[in-house]
């Protein structure tokens, strides 16, 4: 009786110390496959190559094929909201970022969900802080030049962004918000138009995700001035962040994080949230990204809601004085 007893209490000791983004045979969950991935933008964007990556690994952790599959629409909107419609049971979640989970709250008249209500934020995946950049020839050499050339009364100057209300156009106005510059919006339909307008020299600066700006940075057509974030990044270590240079608050990332519907058990919610954390942190998965200018953000469930409400905060406010809210 004793030995049977031990080799109970060892089996419970296996079975407690198995890490949680593996399934065990007869497991309630994952039972089935596949497990469906879905991405709210089309093939060979951001957030699907990221997801793509990720997918590939917490497949393998918990000895199950995550289908990616592609739903792309409204800016974003229609992908997200199939998750917050999708049954709560594990095997369909999702990925989504900034502006589908916090800046179309506020701008979109008629959301068909609520990002804070409707979702469970599952972990932030990555950040791609944007990279404030001028033209190579351009006199303004540092983050204090372009502040002092906003703030000039007679001021003139001009910056391409992705769009309005998207994490370019509102990064640059927290910043001259913040030290009561002036600059032109010019929106143009995707990065690497924009791009094209500053190395032409048709728009004085720009802050921008590093996928598009780190190439000319690279081959001396734009000059990087500062990195719009709190921290700074590893692929620009010699940059200083506006954070460091005065203005704290000042953050600006094209951030993507992994969600789920509403209602998903919490049993279930701890495997694939311990599936994906560990597919972030693993070293292979972090070159991949490193290699796209992502930086791995795993966190909690807890801490990706409040980061999701702290961006809310941020944004907000700049939305409606900017007058980007749908009538």
């Amino acid at each position: 009786m004793k030995k049977i007893a031990r080799l109970a209490l060892a089996a419970v000791v296996s079975a407690a110390l198995m890490p949680l983004s593996f399934a065990a045979p007869g497991a309630a969950w994952p039972a089935k496959q596949p497990i469906t991935l879905l991405v709210p933008s089309g093939a060979g964007s951001s957030p699907d190559t990221m997801a793509r990556v990720i997918a590939e690994e917490a497949g393998r952790l918990l000895q199950q094929t995550i289908v990616v599959q592609n739903r792309p629409g409204a800016s974003g909107n229609l992908g997200t909201n199939l998750v917050a419609k999708a049954a709560a049971d594990g095997y369909t979640f999702g990925v989504s970022f900034t502006g589908p989970l916090v800046n179309n709250h506020v701008i979109a008249k008629n959301l068909p969900y609520n990002p804070f209500e409707d979702l469970t934020p599952l972990t932030l995946a990555v950040h791609q802080y944007n990279v404030l950049v001028v033209p190579a020839s351009s006199p303004i050499k540092s983050l204090a030049d372009l502040v002092a050339a906003a703030k000039r009364p007679d001021a003139k100057l001009n910056y391409p962004t992705t769009g309005a209300g998207t994490v370019s156009h509102l990064a640059v106005e927290l910043l001259l918000d913040r030290v009561g510059g002036k600059a032109l919006h010019v929106p143009y339909q995707s990065s690497p138009a924009a791009v094209t307008s500053l190395v032409s020299g048709d728009t004085n600066f720009a802050a921008l995700p590093p996928v598009a700006v780190m190439p000319m940075i690279q081959d001396g057509r734009l000059r990087p001035i500062a990195a719009v974030s709190a921290k700074r990044l590893s692929f620009l270590p010699d940059l200083p962040t506006a954070a460091e240079l005065g203005y704290p608050g000042v953050e600006g990332s094209g951030w993507i994080g992994f969600i789920a519907p509403v209602g998903l058990p919490a049993d279930v919610q701890a495997r694939l949230h311990a599936a994906l954390v560990q597919a972030l942190k693993s070293p292979q998965v972090d070159q991949r990204l490193k290699t796209m200018y992502m930086e791995a953000a795993p966190q909690s469930s807890k801490a990706f809601a409040q980061y999701m409400q702290e961006e809310l905060q941020r944004w907000a406010p700049l939305i409606k004085r900017l007058d980007l809210v749908e009538k």
